[in-house]
């Protein structure tokens, strides 16, 4: 017998349904860093075998770490995705080199390309577009990338040239003959998502789009990291809980997000792929979040999300 509330049937607008919350939870991939691979054997309990499991790249993290963190996270039976910040590649031998032992260590097959948060670039990779340009990847061996997507901007870039590169970076993509994906920024309210899937559909743009959510962590912790990234009108979501302590120290989830994102997908009003789930140091509390989720132990409630 499950523990816990049991699945309800609820229909909003005539569409909506628990069993599709818990799709895009089951579907989903998933974030960790260095630090959490002491908490990769026990989210096998959690994760289903062949899970997309991303590997972070930190500010003082070194290439060596980020070939260990996929090789373990292939070994815990997942499918290590590594982030490559190329402002930190110092040529392209070195880019062949680390993909070379990717593939060799952990069998990966996908890497998400970003330019990373530096101010300078220590070789010849300013952007993703550069390396998208050499061709280096698919020589490789890889079928598919992810690429970032910025539905909110970004706080050091003007809007039209991040809508610029998004759509550059696909086509580059598609001429290499590899599978696209856009995957976002974090955001705690669909609106912005929507909108923004519905603007590169509309101008002709059809690679798979993933929408990046924050797993359960404290308020304080998702306000510095949106901050940091750039989260522009779906961090008022965070605010909206009335004002008292646990305001302050209370967690937040995404459950209201993944509500109206079924509900959408429902309504023919979206077309993505699903969801990342980014965990900011709470990997395996996600991992097991998660699991709940996709196992439809949850109802909805009267405030748009669901409690578990």
């Amino acid at each position: 017998m499950t523990n816990g509330p049991q699945p309800q049937m609820v229909t909003d607008n005539g569409a909506l349904t628990v069993p599709l919350v818990a799709q895009l939870a089951r579907e989903s991939t998933i974030e960790l860093s260095y630090h959490d691979l002491k908490d990769l054997e026990g989210s096998r309990r959690f994760l289903a075998p062949g899970k997309q499991v991303y590997v972070s790249f930190l500010s003082k993290q070194t290439w060596a770490q980020t070939q260990q963190a996929c090789r373990a996270v292939r070994a815990a039976g997942f499918d290590p995705v590594p982030h490559l910040p190329v402002r930190r590649l110092e040529s392209a031998q070195e880019l062949a080199g680390i993909l070379r032992e990717l593939v060799r260590e952990a069998q990966i097959t996908e890497v998400l390309l970003i330019a990373g948060d530096y101010a300078e670039a220590l070789g010849p990779f300013h952007c993703v577009a550069d390396v998208l340009r050499c061709g280096v990847l698919s020589g490789h061996g890889l079928h598919r990338v992810s690429l970032a997507g910025h539905p909110e901007g970004h706080p050091k870039v003007a809007l039209d040239e991040i809508r610029r590169a998004e759509r550059e970076k696909v086509e580059l993509v598609d001429r290499a003959g590899l599978d696209a994906s856009l995957l976002t920024q974090m955001f705690f309210d669909a609106v912005p998502f929507i909108d923004w899937a519905r603007e590169l559909r509309s101008s002709g743009v059809r690679c798979r789009i993933v929408g990046g959510v924050a797993g359960p962590a404290r308020i304080t912790t998702l306000f510095k990291f949106a901050l940091r990234c750039g989260v522009g009108p779906s961090i008022r979501a965070l605010g909206a809980r009335p004002t008292s302590l646990v305001k302050i120290i209370g967690d937040h989830g995404p459950h209201a997000v993944m509500r109206s994102l079924a509900e959408a997908r429902v309504a023919q009003a979206i077309d993505f792929a699903g969801l990342h789930f980014f965990c900011f140091g709470g990997y395996l509390r996600t991992c097991e979040w998660l699991h709940q989720v996709a196992e439809s132990r949850f109802v909805f409630n009267d405030s748009g999300g669901f409690d578990c």
